[in-house]
């Protein structure tokens, strides 16, 4: 077994476990309980909306506006239920239909446009974050009904309310990509377009689902955002969008499409749940973490390149 096949299959468990080695010994406290829960807790939100956007680089696209999406939809959330006084219960689903139509123009403007798609999302997260500002003027929405905490802060014993969320997100969405015909067609779309058409798949119609789907599992760590900090924030999600493509790299989700399990995305979003908290815990100055997850993206792609190009080279020899 070359390196190359031993990294696809076992490197980012490997990988995972080396981040947790080390900050258990640097770290003070990191393997405490009560920080792993807030590890899980922490990266329960930024995994969801993950697990969205590894439905889109399957399918061989990129959403860059996430964290726009995020921003925008806490900021309607906060002013439905703070300003106007709508229950908790219709103020979720008109926030999740707005953002999954945010999804659906996406993937409508990109298939109709014949625009890359990391080029739409990146114009509608410029849109969106400058949006979010423009909605309040920059300030936070408070005055969320108490109720509505238990989303975002709430426990199941000691479980906290996002992880459970999170495991049954990413249930769904490992049972939908490998167990049923539609991800099938997700994979076969993502690995060659053209000959997914040619045998019967409606590429376009797939992919605006695709940014939907994306769209409408981003809606729901939004809302879990909005009732974990009590407050709308217009800058809510800034980070996500290179953030959630790191982790979705670095568990071997391929940038050319096609290749990926959720599973994989999920150790993904560990290993960088783990980075953020072991960090911080460290002190390390955020300009140097971001320095770090720069490096850590960097490595990934490149990873994944020379992992494609091994891959044509042994499909051109045979």
């Amino acid at each position: 077994m070359n390196a190359l096949v031993f990294y696809k299959k076992y490197g980012i468990f490997l990988i995972l476990l080396l981040v947790v080695a080390f900050f258990a010994v640097f770290a003070s406290n990191f393997l405490s309980i009560d920080n792993l829960l807030n590890v899980l807790r922490q990266v329960s939100m930024f995994g969801i909306v993950v697990v969205g956007v590894t439905f889109v680089m399957i399918g061989g696209g990129a959403d860059l506006s996430v964290g726009g999406q995020m921003a925008v939809s806490g900021m309607v959330a906060g002013i439905l239920m703070a300003k106007a006084g709508m229950p908790i219960l219709p103020t979720m689903l008109i926030c999740m239909a707005l953002t999954t139509l945010f999804g659906a123009l996406n993937g409508l403007i990109s298939v109709k446009l014949n625009i890359f798609s990391m080029i739409v999302t990146l114009g509608t997260m410029l849109i969106l974050q400058g949006l979010a500002f423009v909605i309040t003027g920059g300030y936070p929405i408070f005055g969320l009904p108490k109720d509505f905490t238990f989303l975002g802060q709430g426990y199941v014993g000691i479980v906290p309310v996002p992880v459970i969320l999170f495991v049954i997100v990413s249930a769904i969405a490992w049972f939908v990509l490998s167990k049923t015909y539609f991800g099938r067609y997700v994979y076969a779309m993502g690995g060659n377009p053209e000959a997914a058409r040619l045998a019967g798949v409606n590429v376009e119609r797939m992919r605006v689902a695709l940014f939907a789907i994306c769209s409408f599992v981003t809606s729901i760590a939004s809302l879990i955002m909005l009732s974990r900090t009590n407050s709308a924030q217009p800058s809510a999600g800034a980070s996500y969008p290179f953030d959630c493509m790191t982790a979705a790299v670095l568990g071997g989700i391929s940038f050319a499409g096609g290749e990926g399990t959720i599973g994989g995305a999920v150790v993904g979003v560990l290993i960088i749940g783990v980075l953020n908290n072991g960090l911080l815990l460290m002190g390390v100055d955020s300009n140097w973490q971001g320095v770090i997850k720069g490096i850590v993206l960097v490595t990934a792609v490149g990873i994944d390149s020379v992992q494609r190009k091994a891959k044509r080279v042994k499909a051109a020899e045979a």
